[in-house]
């Protein structure tokens, strides 16, 4: 059973790491180099979108649970395999910090899910529908790899 507060905390992580992966995008979808980029740049460039939305979905929540949406001053960068790569040609690298990205949310929102169960079904039918988004861009983007590793 999970309380009010708790949940809040795991919103507030999830709303850091959706505004965390929409600045790691537009960085890698302006700055990656090549023929071979054009695609994952579109690709990232659709998705800032995405995610932008899930993070106001997140701060809306937060909000009508009581809580407060933090400013900048609290957060702490976590997505180390998301940041601009001096080799602004290695297309790999980016598509492996996405899925490392999607891959940490797909967890934090089972979470979320989990912890609601039985207490918070608007919190948990939101986490549903964004873990769903999340998936699509995870198996998306491991297409891509699978291309780009040939």
């Amino acid at each position: 059973m999970a309380d009010r507060k708790s949940i809040i905390e795991e919103l507030t992580k999830s709303y850091w790491m959706e505004m965390e992966t929409v600045m790691n995008y537009i960085s890698n979808s302006v700055n990656l180099d090549g023929v071979r980029a054009e695609e994952i740049k579109k690709s990232l460039a659709v998705d800032i979108t995405e995610e932008i939305g899930h993070a106001q979905s997140l701060a809306k929540r937060i909000k009508e649970l009581g809580g407060t949406v933090p400013g900048s001053m609290n957060f702490k960068p976590s997505q180390e395999k998301l940041q601009t790569l001096e080799d602004t040609t290695d297309v790999v690298s980016v598509i492996e910090g996405v899925i490392t990205a999607e891959d940490g949310a797909i967890k934090q929102y089972n979470k979320i899910i989990k912890m609601c169960d039985d207490e918070d079904y608007v919190t948990q039918d939101i986490c549903i529908r964004l873990l769903g988004m999340e998936e699509s861009h995870l198996i998306e983007f491991k297409g891509f790899l699978k291309e780009y590793k040939k």
